[in-house]
């Protein structure tokens, strides 16, 4: 029985400092980051076959109540779109609302779009943990209601 005893405390052991070592990517400290304001670039006006519009809420505060209690939106936040590593459109808050112009290149429609978010507050990236179908002259949300992504903290 000792010895069963022994083999369990070692085992306990041995997964408690493997898994003190993992860090969640949403727990508060890997919100915190020095990530430098991106300088993410739209298609220019030449460059588009199509395009779509959305209205776009993030609330982190909302998202992870706990993690995030301490989040505030800023005017330097940045949402932005993608197909890849594509940019497809980028906008700034406006009244607490993203009103993004996503602009297909030449090169085709993209079939999912992508968003990563800019927080000032946390100087973090944050993507959006769903795409979403690209469709000429659609509109994703509203002002009354807006699209709300769900986003977890960027790799």
């Amino acid at each position: 029985m000792k010895k069963y005893l022994y083999y369990v405390i070692c085992i306990l052991s041995v997964l408690t400092v493997f898994f003190a070592g993992c860090k969640d990517k949403n727990a508060p400290e890997s919100f915190n980051g020095n990530v430098a304001r991106p300088t993410w670039t739209a298609p220019g006006v030449s460059d588009i076959t199509s395009s779509m519009t959305a209205v776009i809420k993030v609330d982190l505060k909302a998202q992870y109540p706990e993690t995030a209690a301490d989040w505030q939106p800023s005017v330097n936040d940045l949402l932005a779109a993608f197909s890849g590593e594509t940019c497809l459109g980028v906008a700034q808050p406006q009244d607490g609302l993203f009103f993004l112009y996503i602009a297909a290149p030449v090169t085709g429609n993209p079939s999912s779009v992508t968003l990563r978010y800019y927080c000032a507050h946390y100087k973090n990236l944050f993507e959006a943990k769903d795409a979403f179908r690209f469709i000429n002259d659609d509109h994703l949300g509203t002002i009354a209601e807006p699209f709300i992504p769900a986003f977890v903290c960027a790799p």
